[in-house]
Order: C-alpha cells, then structure tokens, then sequence
C-alpha cells in the first residue's frame, strides 16, 4: 500500500515518536517480560493471570513497536524554520484564516502524527491545508469539508523561528 502523501514530520514530532518507541523498547517490554517468565516459573500457565495478561500485554507493546518503527522508517523529517519561501503556506506554517462570516482561525499545518485539532495542529493532508498549501497573503481557497463548503482567505502566514 502507498501512502498517497508523504509522511511529513517535524524534528519535534520525529523525537517523540522515538522516544515512544524507545520507553516501550527499553522499559515496558523488559518489564512485561520480567513478569511473564516469572509468571512461567509458576506452573500451570492455563490459569495464571499474570502469565496470560503479561503475554497479551507484550502482543499490544510488539504490534506498537512494529507501528511506531514503520512511522519513523515512512517519515519524512521537515524543519518548517528552514522553509526557503516563507511568503506562501507549506508544511510547518501557521496560517491565520477567515471565512465567509469573518471568522478568524489559527492553525498549524503539522505531520498526520502531530494532529491536535483542539490545540489548532492539523494534519498536512486534511482537507483544510491541501486547500492551504502554496497560498499566499490574501489568496482565497475553497474547501470542501463533510459539513459542505467554505472560503477561507489566508490572512497571515508565519513560521517558527
């Protein structure tokens, strides 16, 4: 299967998806496995808990390792501060938008995996930044959400520093 995008990602986001990965593989697991080969020790495994939760609990922590190192093995790592046309809305920018009622919204076009809706991070693929992507001050574009369709104007465009 080929991802239709590609997994951008911030330097920010890359380093939690390791350190995820790293607290899973270097703490949890060795945790779980510590308790299910004691839990082994204690004779008949049909109906020891500890064995049974311990296996399936290092079945969850295998399949979020094998997740999480597909992530970063697809990931394309961007540092939207070293974006060479900072005039126009690419990955990493924060645009400030209006709609039809002069509503303003602020949101940051991050990678899939750094998605906070709440906080105004939206993944690059959304609806909202492929209308985004490449506009300029002023420019207006049309998106088409499940609640229907709206105009935005791009108002401001900035990136980190």
């Amino acid at each position: 299967m080929t991802i239709p995008y590609p997994n951008y990602i911030s330097p920010e986001g890359f380093a939690k998806l390791r350190a995820e990965y790293d607290h899973l593989l270097g703490v949890e697991r060795p945790a779980v496995v510590e308790v299910v080969s004691w839990a082994a020790g204690n004779g008949d495994r049909s109906e020891n808990g500890d064995y049974l939760y311990g296996r399936k609990r290092m079945r969850e922590i295998d399949g979020q390792l094998k997740r999480l190192s597909k992530k970063m093995k697809d990931a394309k790592v961007v540092d939207a501060r070293q974006q060479p046309d900072q005039s126009r809305v690419y990955f990493g920018a924060t645009v400030t938008i209006a709609d039809e009622d002069d509503t303003h919204r602020t949101v940051t076009l991050v990678g899939n995996d750094e998605t906070d809706v709440d906080a105004g991070r939206i993944g690059w693929s959304s609806p909202i930044a492929r209308a985004l992507r490449g506009a300029a001050i002023g420019d207006v574009r049309r998106v088409i959400l499940p609640s229907g369709e709206k105009e935005y104007e791009v108002m401001a465009i900035a990136y980190p520093v």
